[in-house]
């Protein structure tokens, strides 16, 4: 554990959920398949489409819906509805199709369990302080088994914009009524989570999985640096 900034005390933990507490790029692949296979079975995807026009589409939709940037479901479903409308279907079938499609997704997106290493962690620290997951990510953290270990958990969208932006850490701390500087967020991306903590007054502890590759803090340092999560149980020994 490195530290760079004197930590604080501090009255609760927030942490990041995509790539800190699991490794999420399987979970998106897998979704992301399940729902290409559900489009071409139920929608008959025409064969000029591929990522390059998913993703040419959904800047479209971004630029006219800004809002949109910092809610990745309600992106996911106007893009697919945008997409149906375009294959010629109907108001109606792309609305009802959009939410299947996106139903499909989130199905998939979530159809896993955190490690038991990682939940014994979150437990003992729970038993000093409260834990909140802050993610600008849509995994349901019931269906992966974080209920139990987090009070509670904030998503951007709704006119909340996400990290690296202050309103997830703002809307926490007035949730668990403590101060910014008493909640210490850890996180795996140096802008999101890091960045985004100091800038909301929150203090940091950045979990660098790049360390190995010469990963070092950008913009502005946390207050802690750890390579792996389990150095998390020194803040408690």
């Amino acid at each position: 554990m490195k530290q760079y900034l004197r930590l604080r005390p501090f009255k609760a933990i927030s942490f990041d959920l995509d790539d800190t507490l699991y490794h999420n790029a399987p979970h998106i692949i897998k979704a992301e398949s399940a729902l290409s296979l559900f489009m071409q079975e139920q929608f008959n995807t025409p064969t000029n489409w591929g990522i390059t026009q998913w993703r040419e589409l959904k800047a479209q939709v971004i630029a006219v819906h800004g809002e949109l940037a910092h809610d990745t479901t309600a992106a996911r479903y106007e893009v697919l509805r945008q997409a149906l409308i375009q294959w010629d279907y109907s108001e109606i079938e792309a609305t009802q199709g959009a939410q299947q499609g996106l139903e499909c997704f989130c199905f998939h997106r979530s159809d896993f369990t955190v490690d038991d290493g990682v939940l014994n962690l979150l437990s003992d620290l729970g038993k000093q302080y409260p834990l909140i997951g802050i993610t600008n990510g849509n995994v349901d953290a019931r269906r992966v088994g974080l209920n139990d270990a987090l009070e509670f958990v904030v998503h951007p969208g709704h006119g909340v914009r996400m990290k690296p932006y202050s309103d997830l850490f703002d809307l926490s701390c007035q949730h668990l009524d403590i101060q910014t500087n008493e909640l210490l967020h850890i996180g795996d991306h140096p802008i999101s989570d890091v960045l985004g903590a100091r800038h909301a007054g929150c203090q940091s502890l950045w979990l660098n999985l790049q360390a190995d590759e010469g990963g070092r803090a950008q913009h502005i340092l946390p207050h802690l640096e750890i390579e792996q999560l389990q150095e998390i149980r020194r803040l408690i020994d």
